[in-house]
Formats: C-alpha cells, structure tokens, sequence
C-alpha cells in the first residue's frame, strides 16, 4: 500500500516552472532546425589605389596670331622701300615673352653670342668735318629693328625690347644710309665720273620664329645699309 501525502505549493511551482524551461526549449529546437545559424561573412574590401598619373612637362606649341601664314612684305614695310622696320602694330611681344620665358637659358646662350657685338665701336665716325671729308652726304642712325629682311630675302621678326626675367633683350645696331645714292659725288669736280654708292655690313639678329613648334629662336644674318662711298671710275673711296 502507498501512502499518499499531499503535496505542498512549492512542489506545484517548481513542476511548473520546469515544464515551461522543457517547453521553451523544445521550441529554440524546433526553430533552429527550421533555420540554421549562419555566422555573417564580412568582407573585407581590397584598397582602391587611383592612378596617379606621371607629370611631363608640356611641350612649347607657340600658337601664330594670325591663321595663316604671314605676307612675304610684313604691313610695317608695305608703305616703304626699307628692308627693316622701326615701328610694327602686329609686332608678337606676348608670344614672344613667353617663348622667352619657356626656353630662357637657352635663349640667353643666344642673345649673349649676339650682345657682346659692340656695333657702335666698331664703326664709329669722327664727330667733326675737319677729321676727314665726307663726299657724299648720308644720315646715320642708331635702331632696334622690330622687323627685317635676312640676307637671302625673308622677313624675320627679331627680338627686341623684350621684358623677361628682370632683364631686357634689345638689339640695336648702326646704319648709314646715302642721301644721294645713284648721283655724282657733290665735292669731286664733275670733269670726273663720280658715283655715290651705298655700302653695306653684315649683322646678326636674334630672331623669333612662331611657326617653329620646338626652339622657335635663332641666329640670322641682315644686310644693312653702313656707309656711303664715292666711286670714281674704277676707284672708290671709302670713308
């Protein structure tokens, strides 16, 4: 025979309590068979490096003013006889400055070649009449040509008064020019044949060139007007 014993409170909540632990376990069962647990995969993204691109510096392109190729006769000279300009309203001080700029010391080997050329001494006059007789009348100058003809007929633009790194190319040279050339030498007797005769010297010019895409500068040789002669039948005499 059992004996029955009653069974306290205690007993009842804690039989409760364990059906509900069994319970809720069966269900976390249940729902991890219906969905596994997947641990996330995280991705580590591989670092992006942009392409840095290398520096070169950009070649000089020297761009003309004008879209087409310049007249054989410049407009400084179409007026005139002269083989050299003074004065030129299209004269490319802005191209000209920067081409300086761009290949400085190489243009500077150039102009020095050319700037050490003393033109004044070299061909000085005397600074009175009673030094020496002149049988021709001339006119002498000192310019800086903007614009000339080379010795085998093109026109080239030269560098002149240009403003570049705190220093100022200037290229001047001297000419005589006969006042009567072609005509009888005034101060000879005309019971002579006489001529005036226009002389001239061979200068060099640093000249700019803005169709040349790579060194647009070089050195050019100009005929220049430099004394005035007197040519008496198969003599002349200089001064």
């Amino acid at each position: 025979p059992h004996s029955h014993f009653p069974r306290s409170s205690e007993d009842t909540t804690m039989r409760g309590v364990t059906c509900v632990v069994v319970l809720l376990a069966e269900i976390m069962v249940a729902l991890a068979d219906q969905n596994p647990y997947h641990p996330p995969t995280y991705h580590q993204p591989s670092p992006s490096y942009l392409h840095q691109p290398s520096y070169h510096p950009t070649s000089y392109h020297p761009h003309p003013t004008h879209n087409h190729q310049e007249p054989e006769v410049p407009v400084c000279a179409s007026a005139t006889n002269a083989t050299w300009c003074l004065e030129d309203d299209n004269y490319p001080e802005y191209e000209i400055k920067q081409a300086v700029d761009y290949h400085y010391q190489k243009v500077l080997d150039l102009y020095t070649d050319v700037a050490d050329l003393d033109t004044k001494l070299s061909v000085e006059r005397p600074d009175t009449l009673q030094e020496e007789t002149y049988l021709c009348p001339s006119e002498t100058s000192y310019v800086k040509p903007l614009r000339a003809q080379n010795s085998i007929g093109k026109w080239r633009i030269i560098v002149n008064d240009i403003e570049v790194h705190y220093e100022t190319l200037t290229q001047t040279t001297r000419i005589e020019q006969c006042l009567t050339s072609g005509n009888y030498c005034p101060k000879v007797p005309v019971c002579y044949e006489s001529k005036c005769l226009q002389k001239s010297i061979y200068h060099r010019f640093l000249v700019y060139d803005p169709y040349d895409q790579y060194f647009p500068f070089a050195i050019e040789t100009f005929k220049l007007p430099a004394s005035c002669a007197c040519l008496l039948g198969a003599y002349t005499i200089d001064h």
